[in-house]
């Protein structure tokens, strides 16, 4: 029997078992994933940002685990000399009416301490000569990363410490008993104490199947990207993102160098007709169903009708797509401009139609299920991790078994 399983190979997945390790360094950690690879879905297709925390409600789990995890990430990477880059972003005001707005993400940032800078256009143009702008927020501690990269770091770190990670495992069923849980998947069965559901875009569907109801849904925004042709590169510094609409909660079309090099323009934020659907053409019946039969979505949907068909009309329009990045940077043609992956956002959403915004954390007798993990995750996966460990540990039922470990 194993001390802890987690199900999910994604970045917050193995960040957990190398935060149980650091814990209990002799406990026996199993790793289910049902790809051949880690970091297969949201960590593997994501912008590659370090992000600082500057959006995010001062005193949330979001922005403690951003600012936090910004720091924790960046000396990670050094620790393993992981490429990467800290080279700050801007956030763009493009029109008079959104300069409060910008002053607000200001005080914001402030509030959640991080270096941050009012600039005016002049002082803009030194940082992006490219960019239209009529002031700016610079926010320092903004990077890029590779996190496959650094999931496949995290994996070898687990390995060393004798944790188990098996790839192409499915789990089918779970039973969580008064003395362990019992998982049964594609191959065979497995049992162990403790079980950490880290699964993602199943996320809620593992904690349904572990005997638990939530009044959360996970539903899949798809997010699609072009990039920038080779040739067009240098309109593109760092980081260039613009003023957050507050009504419609996606961040905008925005710009980001790649740790390679590259740039990303994107992306928009449609509804995936498929968890792990990439493709314009994915589609996945049942997944399809639920969404379309819980009427929580109907109400997100009625609540952001004009927003969400502006998303889709750029979805099927590269006119349009183009429109919004030139608001940007006006020199960028359509011609500048190929398809790039799409990703897949997993978000939780509630049967009222409200999107839960911080991370979701549901503890049960003999697991705990994650039910949420948002952007920043992949910034704050190292201390996600730490808070899961710290949550296990807190148990009270639990902690005679597991100080044992």
């Amino acid at each position: 029997m194993y001390d802890f399983g987690i199900v999910g190979g994604g970045i917050v997945g193995l960040s957990t078992a190398m935060a149980l390790y650091d814990r209990y360094p002799n406990a026996k950690v199993l790793l289910l994933e049902k790809e051949t690879q880690l970091a297969m879905h949201q960590t593997g297709h994501n912008s590659g940002v370090i992000h600082s925390g500057i959006y995010y409600k001062p005193g949330s789990y979001k922005a403690r685990f951003a600012r936090q995890g910004s720091q924790s990430m960046k000396e990670f990477c050094e620790q393993y000399d992981i490429e990467h880059d800290i080279c700050g972003k801007v956030i763009v005001a493009t029109k008079n009416e959104e300069l409060p707005l910008l002053d607000n993400l200001y005080k914001r940032g402030l509030e959640n301490e991080l270096d941050v800078t009012k600039i005016s256009k002049e002082e803009l143009k030194e940082i992006e000569p490219h960019v239209n702008g009529l002031a700016a927020v610079k926010v320092a501690a903004a990077g890029i990363v590779n996190y496959k990269q650094v999931s496949e770091k995290f994996g070898e770190i687990i390995r060393e410490n004798g944790g188990e990670i098996r790839l192409g495992t499915k789990v089918e069923s779970i039973s969580e008993l008064q003395d362990g849980i019992t998982i049964e998947t594609n191959k065979g069965t497995f049992k162990t104490k403790f079980l950490i559901n880290c699964a993602g875009l199943h996320s809620d569907r593992v904690t349904n199947m572990t005997g638990y109801k939530t009044d959360v849904k996970i539903v899949p925004f798809r997010g699609e990207y072009y990039k920038l042709i080779p040739e067009k590169r240098h309109l593109v510094k760092n980081l260039i993102y613009p003023v957050p609409n507050p009504k419609f909660p996606f961040l905008g079309v925005h710009f980001t160098r790649m740790i390679g090099g590259e740039v990303d323009a994107g992306p928009n934020a449609v509804l995936g007709f498929k968890r792990e659907g990439y493709k314009k053409t994915d589609f996945n019946v049942k997944d399809f169903s639920e969404v379309m039969g819980y009427p929580g979505f109907w109400k997100l949907a009625s609540k952001f009708m004009g927003e969400g068909m502006e998303e889709m009309l750029r979805s099927f329009s590269k006119a349009k797509f183009v429109a919004s990045l030139q608001e940007l940077i006006p020199e960028i043609q359509a011609e500048d401009l190929i398809p790039a992956p799409a990703g897949v956002r997993a978000q939780a959403l509630k049967s009222d139609g409200s999107m839960v915004d911080d991370f979701y954390i549901i503890p049960g007798e003999r697991s705990i299920h994650i039910c949420n993990a948002p952007s920043p995750a992949a910034t704050a996966s190292i201390e996600i991790g730490k808070e899961i460990v710290k949550q296990i540990s807190e148990q009270s039922h639990l902690k005679e078994a597991i100080t044992s470990y």
